[in-house]
């Protein structure tokens, strides 16, 4: 089993999404975990979305990095430019780090309707980045 770390700023929002569907994904090959340089809580937004198509991410905590800071990570993956820029060089051997600036929808101002479309985009956007990585990455 392969484990992987993703890393946003608030580890509420993208990695949390990204975290669900990795998980969902990579079941029975992947242990996924999700933390942020900060923790801001998981947005409840993020856990609507998700579970609309269902995942559930309502159990889901916001973590901290340090609070894995002894695990060995195959994979780390920092899903902002804020994280990537301000990640920690973790002492464990990791095999690959990637990189994907996904778009905040919880940044965005405007109706309940634009906000709610801005959430499934992104959503989207990360599906799309999951679903290629899982077919790369964890291939039998």
């Amino acid at each position: 089993m392969k484990k992987l770390l993703i890393i946003c700023t608030g580890n509420s929002c993208r990695s949390q999404i990204a975290h669900g569907f990795m998980e969902s994904l990579g079941a029975g090959k992947l242990e996924v975990y999700s933390a942020g340089i900060e923790t801001h809580g998981v947005n409840p937004r993020a856990i609507k979305t998700m579970k609309e198509i269902g995942i559930d991410l309502s159990k889901n905590k916001s973590n901290l990095i340090s609070d894995y800071e002894k695990i060995t990570f195959d994979f780390i993956l920092t899903v902002c430019d804020h994280a990537a820029e301000n990640c920690p060089i973790f002492t464990g051997k990791t095999l690959q780090k990637f990189h994907k600036n996904f778009t905040d929808p919880s940044k965005l101002k405007g109706t309940e309707e634009e906000i709610e479309a801005a959430f499934k985009a992104t959503r989207e956007e990360i599906k799309h980045y999951c679903e290629k990585f899982v077919s790369r990455y964890l291939a039998v």
